[in-house]
């Protein structure tokens, strides 16, 4: 299976500023299988820790933290020699010992030699806790589920992801039912790489609903394993709602949908958990799209979604027939698994903060907004290929931007100040809008 992601870790590694890396996000979206490929790729031996559970690693680092008395215990516990040029050191689940952590700001202070690549699915967490943290002595990376370009190379379709990257879009328009089908397929299989290559082997839709199952299932178990117990029923509840909080015309996260009279405060730590586990996105209200859209950021307002439509038609019951043949029921759903498809591909593009917009008196919606660096723009997001866009027209007259973009099923075109972007290209949104 191939991860983009791999790309960043090659230049990493070149890099001559290099600092021991930390790759971030939701666990089992592939960071283990992503650092052990890259060690099998890049380096001559790659020498694996995994701190759960690991006593010995818990006493090796709880005294001093001497980088040649660390390596000297990592190689009497592995029994291999690590060579500064050639060995890849992995400390995986490294937030279960938080003074391996504090231990990166000395192997990049005195020991710089050294390759390092940590991981952990609750680092977000150990962060905001205060564990020591080696702050500008490391190197961060985000690591998500696969995107819908990395679904097709996994499915055989390589071909098919070159030519979005090229942007040939007459070419693509050509082929545009096999991207349909295969957008689809998409949504109901996600981007967990256990449930992609599930599916690219046996198509078996059931098999990957118990997949999804199961990692929904070790998802809650984190809830009650690391949470702090006061808060880990309304984290069972908020997350439970979030199926029910997309499904809603106005998507805009209501407390009262998760208990009758919630508040804001009674559920502020939960959100913040999820978003620290890589589970939720938080998508922000802006006012206005001013740059840089931060400084418009209206904290109260928000969207939330998960970190996987896959998931998402998961835990709302979504069956595989619903999704690929059609149905009338379906229709209110559809636009909530788009708008949750489209936030994720937009979230994998690296350097692009995404909002939404509302004007202040609701009246005027437009689903994303985002900075690319050189321009605001806005997205409109469709599930078919109706494509009245009253909200967009109304944001283009007020605010005029150089360009706004709709996602639709239907085919690409680019009028004066509009570009329409079928749905499967949305990863190429910067590179389409760039240059205006």
């Amino acid at each position: 299976m191939y991860r983009i992601a791999i790309e960043k870790l090659f230049k990493w590694k070149e890099s001559k500023r290099r600092k021991p890396l930390i790759i971030e996000g939701a666990r089992q979206v592939g960071k283990t299988w992503l650092m052990k490929e890259f060690g099998r790729q890049a380096y001559a031996d790659t020498v694996y820790v995994n701190f759960d559970s690991n006593s010995q690693m818990a006493e090796l680092f709880s005294a001093d933290l001497d980088a040649d008395r660390l390596i000297m215990g990592l190689e009497l516990y592995t029994g291999r020699k690590i060579n500064p040029e050639k060995t890849l050191l992995i400390f995986d689940e490294v937030q279960e010992v938080p003074r391996a952590l504090a231990s990166l700001k000395y192997f990049y202070e005195n020991a710089p030699q050294y390759h390092i690549v940590c991981a952990g699915s609750l680092l977000g967490i150990a962060l905001h806790q205060g564990t020591s943290f080696p702050v500008g002595k490391v190197d961060f990376m985000k690591l998500y589920p696969l995107s819908f370009k990395e679904f097709l190379m996994a499915t055989d379709k390589e071909q098919f992801a070159g030519l979005l990257e090229k942007r040939d879009f007459q070419m693509i328009t050509s082929f545009k039912q096999t991207y349909i089908d295969a957008l689809k397929h998409y949504y109901f299989v996600g981007g967990m790489p256990e449930a992609v290559q599930s599916f690219a082997e046996n198509k078996d839709f059931g098999e990957v609903r118990e997949i999804q199952k199961r990692i929904l299932a070790a998802y809650e178990q984190d809830f009650s394993k690391h949470a702090p117990n006061e808060i880990v029923p309304r984290l069972r509840m908020l997350w439970n709602s979030i199926p029910s909080q997309l499904a809603k015309e106005n998507k805009k996260f209501i407390y009262g949908l998760v208990r009758e009279g919630a508040r804001a405060k009674d559920y502020e730590t939960a959100i913040m958990w999820l978003c620290d586990c890589g589970l939720v996105y938080k998508v922000s209200r802006v006012n206005a799209p001013g740059i840089p859209l931060r400084a418009y950021e209206d904290l109260k307002a928000f969207k939330l979604f998960v970190a996987d439509v896959g998931l998402l038609g998961c835990m709302a019951g979504l069956r595989q027939r619903t999704l690929l043949d059609g149905n009338d029921l379906f229709v209110e759903f559809k636009g909530a698994l788009t708008e949750q498809y489209v936030c994720q591909q937009l979230k994998t593009i690296e350097e692009l903060d995404v909002y939404y917009y509302t004007n202040d008196r609701g009246s005027c919606e437009v689903d994303f907004i985002v900075d690319t660096g050189e321009l605001i723009v806005p997205v409109e997001v469709k599930a078919e290929v109706n494509l009245k866009a009253k909200s967009l027209k109304t944001y283009q007259e007020k605010y005029l931007p150089e360009i706004s973009v709709r996602t639709s099923m239907a085919d690409y075109k680019k009028e004066e100040w509009l570009i329409n972007l079928p749905l499967y290209g949305i990863e190429q949104i910067k590179a389409v809008t760039g240059n205006q």
